[in-house]
């Protein structure tokens, strides 16, 4: 007995000990967790905020023929690594004559269901709740309380180019 008495317990950790020291990792290692998100919310207010529109190309001017609507994809220039094909947005281009162009959003202004533009009738058609856009994007019938988004364009160089990289909506238009 006087043998344990003297002998030091730090070289001989007994069990409480250890399950002691794992559970101080494992909240330590769940705090961090949880406060690395926190303060990176905390301080991106400071962090420099860019423009979060940018120019991007839609392709050549001779991709869209006169009198044509067709569909486009860009990338969103404000991307994650592991955003995917959700980072390719799609856009509707109308190309009215000479350098007049139309450029919509796919979304309908309802409740954002992608609409679809049917040549036959002239018109975008979203499937969700039968709203009808004529083909200059103004509202035609159904629940949507106005026509379709449209973005800024310029044309440059023989390419057309968008005003894009977020979703335009009644406070953030394009």
């Amino acid at each position: 007995m006087e043998e344990d008495r003297g002998k030091d317990k730090t070289l001989d950790p007994t069990r409480r000990d250890w399950l002691f020291t794992a559970g101080v990792a494992v909240n330590v290692a769940a705090g961090l967790l949880l406060a690395i998100p926190l303060v990176g919310f905390v301080f991106a207010s400071f962090a420099e905020r860019k423009d979060p529109r940018s120019w991007i190309s839609l392709g050549p001017i001779e991709a869209f023929p006169e009198q044509t609507t067709r569909i486009a994809m860009y990338r969103n220039p404000y991307t994650r690594p592991w955003d995917g094909e959700t980072a390719d947005i799609p856009c509707w281009v109308r190309h009215v004559q000479g350098d007049q162009f139309q450029v919509f959003a796919i979304n309908c202004t309802h409740l954002g269901c992608p609409v679809r533009w049917f040549q036959e009738s002239g018109l975008f058609l979203c499937p969700c709740h039968g709203g009808a856009y004529y083909e200059d994007g103004s509202r035609a019938a159904g629940p949507p309380p106005r026509g379709l988004f449209q973005y800024t364009y310029k044309l440059e160089s023989g390419h057309l180019w968008v005003k894009g990289g977020e979703m335009p909506t009644l406070s953030n238009p394009v």
